[in-house]
């Protein structure tokens, strides 16, 4: 169950909206199914309209105009008539909040969704549980989102009965912990990712509206994700990062440390605006857990040199955003050699064979992992896909095990094989000649990769992750290879009278069954690999062994 929070001061808007037709006319059945008693004994569980809903905002706003209270808060909003940004001072008293389940759960009874939303509210401290005075508040159920998500809103007035104000401190942070107490005892599906620590940044409606608006193909937030972590995992050191960055068409700045400006200790990230219009910037941090600076240095080597040379090139951008020229043009702005394709694809095989060594357990390491390889396919779609497809798509999904707090996150192992290279000459490789055999090979070893990480979230009881996993391996997996052209099968190349076939049969047979956990993975079977008792992926289980 997943909690989305807004906060406003327009009470009657929101009640309005919540017992109207909705943007795609997808309401229906509008109706109370939890709330404050005074409101739920005399509108209970009838259909709304408009009049109705009006009057409830207006009971549940009482406190409020009674006693005066105003509560705000600062935020950023938009200039419509130039596009800057400026921040002021709005009202903030209403809190809502949506309680969603996936679609594949099904729905609720109206009495379910009441019972989790008094228990809800509860827990946040809303209510005479918080041994404070109560504040106002209503459930409203109008049928399932346009994604078929069967879910609840809860709209609550933050002025209390006796005119304080109620908390709404580190509130989403609650919301969470009390979406997992409340999925365990009412025996609904348990999100393992968030327990884990792998949570993605959640998307903000405007962000939405503005991708639809401006007619993109997706919102601005996830196109600079995959440009910078392509970025990031193509590059050697922090300097290349940044030309980088400027190459594949992202404005950048950076944020120095205060008072100084030689040290940098973050940056944000910007699309090129189209009309003069000033262009939305995102902090590394806000597009992803693992793209903060000082996550993606953890990949990168620490010397005086690399230093100097990434705060010279963060220095040309901050001087001119528009028209930064690299102070130290390097590999970026040549073609990688053909013979390449082989020792990058060897890389990534050796770092297959590492996995085997690399506990369950290592969260870090295996963040570093799926970090890597999520690049590898980002950097390969920016480099073929004119908007964003198979290749987008599987490195966004594999990017959510990269997804640590950064107290979790270490170093990566020195030891530990890369996919950076792998990544470069995705990014940049000649688009004809002999790349195209090379990728499909390069596939291969990716899509190894790929299932280790899947049967790591297997051993350690994420299958919310390994599902997900498994459904980007049977989906966008395929729909890659059955894009690539014709090469030369195992027997071809060793056999001169034997004619080449379809890559797509050829990568079927190299990848078959990556789609189930087990299958051709190097991970080790149980928590403790040095003492095997227990196979742990379903692929042993049933009495198979490994390749």
């Amino acid at each position: 169950m997943m909690p989305n929070i807004r906060r406003g001061d327009q009470m009657g808007g929101l009640m309005v909206y919540l017992a109207g037709g909705g943007r795609s006319n997808e309401h229906e059945e509008q109706h109370l199914v939890a709330g404050d008693a005074a409101i739920m004994a005399q509108h209970g569980y009838s259909m709304l309209d408009r009049n109705t809903a009006l009057l409830i905002a207006k009971s549940l706003d009482a406190p409020r105009r009674a006693f005066g209270t105003e509560i705000t808060r600062m935020a950023r909003e938009s200039d419509p008539a130039t596009g800057a940004m400026t921040t002021k001072r709005v009202g903030a008293d209403v809190w809502h909040c949506s309680l969603s389940l996936r679609a594949e759960e099904g729905a609720l009874s109206d009495e379910k969704w009441g019972v989790i939303a008094q228990d809800f509210v509860d827990r946040m401290g809303f209510t005479e549980a918080s041994g404070k005075a109560a504040c106002r508040w209503v459930a409203v159920r109008h049928g399932v989102s346009t994604n078929g998500n069967d879910h609840v809103h809860l709209a609550v007035s933050l002025v209390r009965e006796d005119g304080t104000k109620a908390s709404t401190h580190n509130d989403f942070t609650r919301a969470q912990e009390a979406c997992r107490d409340l999925e365990r005892e009412h025996g609904l599906e348990q999100l393992e990712s968030r327990g884990l620590g792998l949570g993605e940044r959640g998307v903000k409606p405007a962000e939405r509206e503005r991708a639809a608006r401006t007619g993109a193909s997706e919102i601005d937030s996830h196109t600079l994700e995959r440009t910078v972590r392509a970025a990031a995992t193509a590059s050697v050191d922090e300097g290349e990062f940044v030309r980088r960055l400027r190459r594949g068409g992202a404005l950048i700045r950076p944020r120095y440390a205060a008072g100084r400006d030689d040290v940098v200790a973050g940056y944000s990230v910007a699309l090129r605006s189209a009309g003069g219009t000033q262009p939305v910037w995102f902090g590394g941090g806000r597009l992803a857990r693992d793209l903060t600076l000082p996550r993606l240095r953890e990949g990168w080597p620490d010397s005086p040199q690399t230093a100097q040379g990434a705060v010279d090139e963060w220095r040309a951008t901050a001087k001119n955003p528009r028209q930064y020229r690299p102070v130290a043009p390097g590999r970026e702005e040549s073609t990688p050699a053909p013979e390449m394709w082989k020792q990058y694809s060897d890389e990534i095989g050796q770092l297959r064979k590492q996995l085997r060594d690399v506990p369950v357990t290592d969260r870090a390491t295996w963040a570093h992992v799926a970090r890597e390889t999520a690049g590898a396919f980002a950097a390969w779609s920016q480099r073929v896909e004119v908007t964003p497809g198979p290749l987008a798509q599987t490195s966004r999904d594999l990017a959510r095990s990269a997804h640590l707090r950064a107290h979790e996150s270490q170093p990566k192992p020195v030891q530990l094989g890369s996919a950076s290279n792998a990544a470069m000459i995705l990014m940049q490789a000649a688009s004809g000649g002999t790349g195209t055999m090379a990728e499909a090979i390069m596939l291969r070893q990716l899509g190894r990769v790929s299932v280790a990480i899947l049967d790591m979230h297997s051993a350690v009881g994420d299958a919310r992750r390994a599902e997900q996993i498994t459904a980007t391996l049977r989906t966008q997996f395929a729909a890659v290879t059955d894009r690539l052209p014709a090469v030369p099968s195992k027997s071809a190349q060793s056999d001169s009278r034997t004619r080449s076939v379809e890559v797509p049969d050829v990568m079927r047979r190299a990848t078959e069954g990556l789609a189930a956990p087990g299958t051709g993975s190097p991970v080790p079977t149980t928590l403790n690999p040095s003492r095997r008792k227990t196979p742990a992926t379903p692929r042993e289980r049933d009495g198979h062994g490994r390749e």
